[in-house]
């Protein structure tokens, strides 16, 4: 008879714990819920993630609280769009102001993305200079291109570039592979130009950037040594265009936020939509 008393006592002990799981589950839910209606989404998302974590038995709970996850998503997606749709037109007057100081070049049967380009840095403007000049792809994307041009080979790879306090920055080193890096003769001399783009000539970007009033001394590097000293108006190019490509990145980076947000307020539509046709 004692035995049996403790086993009643040790079920009615495990009924009344599991009971309260479900209790203490149910009332972050509904705590998720008025973070929900208060658009707080991000401690909403954090409230039903404890629920989760803690009470992984509770089905029920679980499942209405997958509902709620979804709704949460579904109203930052929301969020998100809106947030777009506000500054894209801001953003999109602010480029054409900017764009004209710039030329558009895209060769149709090579490249799928074009860049913007300076005027004054146009190639058919800078023949037979050695001097650093830039561009953006439609992506926002910024590169530099060391160009050299004289009487012998140099063969470069990267720039060094410095300022007379002693601060400097350097490109990444591009091997020689006539893209990137090319070489070509034209009446007895020599025109070397290395590319660098993105994470290749960031450093370089933002040192010339934030020392534009600054003498930049320009050292070719990875072959023969040559050094330029930076003509103002290629500074002032530089600086210019990261700023045209700061706001085309922002730009391109808030269309493809939209078009993600689009398609996830599909997908949650559509898995709202099953659940609630299963209820």
């Amino acid at each position: 008879m004692k035995k049996l008393a403790l086993c009643v006592v040790f079920i009615a002990t495990l009924v009344a714990g599991c009971g309260g799981d479900e209790k203490a589950a149910r009332a972050r839910l509904e705590n998720a819920w008025t973070m929900y209606e208060n658009n707080e989404l991000f401690s909403a998302k954090n409230e039903i993630d404890s629920i989760r974590t803690l009470y992984p038995k509770e089905v029920k709970v679980l499942k209405e609280s997958l509902k709620l996850m979804r709704l949460v998503e579904e109203k930052e997606a929301e969020r998100n769009i809106a947030f777009c749709d506000s500054l894209l037109p801001i953003k999109q007057q602010e480029l054409e102001k900017l764009k004209d100081g710039f030329v558009f070049e895209k060769d149709s049967l090579y490249e799928e993305i074009g860049n913007y380009i300076r005027k004054r840095q146009t190639i058919e403007r800078n023949i037979q200079r050695c001097y650093v000049r830039c561009g953006v792809s439609e992506k926002g994307e910024m590169y530099l291109a060391s160009v050299y041009y004289g009487g012998r080979a140099i063969d470069h790879t990267g720039i060094r570039l410095s300022t007379p306090d002693g601060q400097f920055a350097v490109t990444a080193s591009i091997p020689y592979d006539g893209g990137l890096n090319y070489h070509f003769k034209d009446m007895g001399n020599v025109t070397e130009v290395v590319t660098y783009k993105g994470d290749h000539c960031v450093d370089a970007v933002k040192f010339i950037f934030a020392n534009e009033k600054k003498r930049i001394k320009v050292e070719y590097t990875g072959g023969k040594p040559y050094i330029i000293y930076m003509a103002e108006a290629d500074k002032n190019a530089i600086v210019n265009t990261f700023n045209f490509a700061t706001i085309l990145s922002d730009i391109n980076n808030m269309i493809t936020l939209k078009q993600k947000s689009e398609k996830k307020i599909a997908y949650l539509k559509s898995k709202l939509e099953k659940t609630d046709s299963t209820e």
